[in-house]
């Protein structure tokens, strides 16, 4: 098999899961997989399309201890790990977003990210994003919902970096709650492991450090740093 190809435990420990789960998964056809003489086999575009859907639904016990784990993996890979908040570039901030419906919101959100200066390809982020809202949301119960291309793509950006957009009037963005959404937030990351420890660890502080409550009180952004980090300390990341 190709590089981009895993067998049934090489999937497992890259998406930290236990192997019955993606093989359970993939038998049911929610996970895309070639079975070979009795054995399965993922590509990693498919495996990390359906790891980035199954981790926003996770409950909050698992998804502590899979960002542990993605975490663990971004150490090894990188020795020393780049503080959440230096991943917005200031220029991707806004607390004034005007859409008022979700396709408005993906397209302000992808023009906010392009504010960045950090995407190459500005068209082809947008197509992306809305791919993947078409094939399942990104929103979350809470009001918040985390953009990202469902393909992993690292041409698109010259370096690792999120966006954050609240809009001035909640969208209905298809949380699994069917409550309409506020806080946008889009993962633009050049690595897998990089994209899934960043997912992973905001997803933490909406679950267990209240985020989208601290972000509904932001009046000004120059205290955005500060709200990350106190979210950071009540979620315990």
């Amino acid at each position: 098999m190709s590089r981009e190809s895993l067998d049934l435990q090489q999937a497992a420990e890259h998406v930290h899961l236990d192997s019955n789960i993606l093989k359970h998964a993939a038998q049911r056809g929610e996970l895309p997989a070639v079975e070979h003489s009795g054995s399965w086999y993922f590509t990693l575009a498919d495996l990390d399309d359906w790891a980035q859907r199954q981790l926003l639904g996770a409950k909050s016990k698992e998804l502590v201890e899979r960002h542990r784990l993605f975490d663990r993996d971004l150490q090894q890979m990188v020795h020393t790990e780049t503080p959440l908040v230096h991943h917005f570039p200031a220029a991707s901030l806004d607390l004034a977003i005007p859409a008022k419906t979700r396709m408005g919101a993906i397209r302000d959100m992808t023009d906010l990210a392009i504010r960045s200066g950090l995407v190459y390809d500005e068209e082809g982020l947008f197509k992306a994003l809305v791919a993947r809202e078409e094939a399942a949301s990104t929103a979350v119960e809470g009001g918040v919902a985390f953009l990202h291309p469902r393909l992993h793509d690292p041409y698109f950006f010259e370096q690792t970096f999120i966006a954050y957009g609240r809009a001035i009037r909640p969208i209905f963005f298809g949380a699994p709650d069917d409550e309409p959404t506020r806080h946008f937030f889009v993962v633009c990351a050049t690595d897998r492991a990089i994209h899934l420890h960043l997912l992973a660890h905001l997803a933490v502080l909406v679950k267990k450090g209240s985020l989208s409550q601290r972000l509904d009180g932001l009046t000004d952004l120059s205290e955005f740093a500060t709200v990350l980090k106190a979210a950071e300390d009540e979620a315990g990341v």
